[in-house]
């Protein structure tokens, strides 16, 4: 069994093979060819731990990512989210690997936006913008650079350090311009691409500054009662796209808050992801439309993106080799 730590799966996964990875993820998914039963929560001590397991059939992958999220653990000296995720061999049950699983999910869910901005985005997306520059908002600046020729890139976030951190990392391994904005309005005014990535309880787009053309990836409210897109973002959106069907329309304020208002109707969501992977739906329909794609994240896509590190750890020779039978 290999043990890849966050130092080696950032050597090993890049964002392009994560992107294919999430296609796929994605088709599998909506080709009911990736079995994903409901995670598991278990409450413990102060926080709370998620079980995740998926098994997708065409690829042979099957695994299991462990998630945890205590609010105190600032004060202990320790991150307030902690993932691993597990790999095992799907026809013996052996396993293959066990891996730093925050990292993982912050490359794995920028690539699935990174996969839906390849549908959906226009081909000449050049300015975008990334509201929330906590990891996943560095990993989403890096996906839409991999996707699109972003020319100018402005960061939104309430803590001035993280916008910081952000605007060098990106700038350090792009050729696009960061500019640190201090409004909403000013991050997507004339965007082409808005990137929500925040833990926002109320939205922070509003439908009236987003420019004909747009896309918008909205990831970082997965609860019934949050949201990061207004009801106006939602009317004016021709294209409703979802990683699944299954869990947005009830687990995704974003749409479940305006689906209760009357704004919205389940039938109005154009497609799944996997949809488009699978040639089911066409992706961007009209230059000016706005599209908009809704994620609240499937182990699917940890087991995807898990299998693609390991191959490319292996041929890379990262990782330590253990044997638990010993």
């Amino acid at each position: 069994m290999k043990i890849l730590t966050r130092s080696d799966l950032q050597k090993c996964l890049t964002m392009r093979d994560a992107i294919e990875s999430m296609r796929e993820a994605f088709g599998q998914l909506s080709s009911g060819a990736a079995q994903v039963p409901l995670r598991i929560g278990l409450p413990a001590g102060d926080g709370v731990s998620l079980f995740m397991p998926a098994h997708l059939r065409d690829s042979s992958s099957m695994g299991l990512k462990i998630v945890s999220v205590h609010t105190a653990n600032g004060a202990r000296g320790l991150p307030t989210i902690l993932a691993l995720v597990a790999l095992v061999d799907a026809e013996t049950g052996a396993p293959l690997a066990l891996m730093e699983g925050a990292y993982l999910t912050s490359v794995r869910t920028a690539a699935g936006s990174g996969l839906a901005t390849e549908y959906l985005a226009r081909p000449d997306a050049s300015v975008a913008a990334v509201i929330g520059a906590g990891a996943q908002g560095r990993a989403h600046a890096l996906a839409m650079c991999t996707v699109r020729p972003i020319t100018e890139l402005r960061v939104l976030d309430s803590y001035a350090p993280s916008a910081q951190a952000l605007a060098a990392e990106v700038s350090a391994q792009t050729s696009a311009k960061v500019r640190i904005v201090s409004s909403a309005g000013e991050a997507v005014g004339g965007a082409d691409i808005i990137c929500c990535c925040t833990t926002s309880p109320t939205p922070v787009v509003e439908g009236r500054y987003l420019k004909l053309g747009a896309h918008i990836n909205a990831i970082g409210a997965y609860t019934p009662d949050t949201r990061e897109v207004d009801d106006e973002t939602i009317e004016r959106a021709t294209q409703i796209v979802v990683d699944s069907r299954a869990t947005v329309a009830h687990e995704a304020g974003d749409l479940v808050i305006p689906i209760k208002a009357g704004i919205l109707h389940e039938s109005d969501i154009y497609a799944e992801l996997g949809d488009l992977v699978l040639g089911r739906k066409g992706g961007r329909a009209n230059p000016d439309g706005i599209t908009l794609y809704k994620a609240v994240g499937n182990a699917a896509q940890d087991v995807a993106a898990a299998t693609a590190a390991l191959k490319a750890a292996q041929t890379m020779g990262l990782g330590v080799e253990v044997d638990l039978q010993r």
